[in-house]
């Protein structure tokens, strides 16, 4: 399991690996370039367009990130106390993917 932690004030965030390592969360600007001062969560703004574009496509895969990282902003990054550190792990994200795909439907 990896956990995904980014602290109030910073702007990047850090992977803490099940087997105990850890590495700098990529911002993947590759995928889409909504902010390039970095990570931000509690409002709907570009910062929290990067950070829900960056955790799913570390936890799950690029086209499953590009295709629901808004819904994963609106509906959980952005409710996020913006004055906390934020923290959600893997599984919580690749569960909230499948769950924004039933809601959506097939395509």
């Amino acid at each position: 399991m990896k956990t995904y932690r980014v602290s109030a004030g910073s702007n990047s965030g850090t992977v803490f690996e099940s087997d105990g390592k850890t590495r700098p969360l990529d911002p993947r600007f590759d995928l889409r370039n909504h902010s390039p001062d970095g990570f931000a969560w509690g409002y709907s703004g570009s910062g929290p367009a990067q950070l829900a574009l960056a955790i799913p496509a570390d936890a799950i895969d690029d086209m499953s990130a590009v295709r629901l990282y808004q819904d994963f902003k609106f509906k959980f990054v952005s409710r996020q106390a913006i004055d906390r550190d934020f923290e959600c792990t893997d599984d919580f994200a690749i569960e909230r993917a499948k769950a924004f795909e039933a809601e959506a439907g097939p395509r």
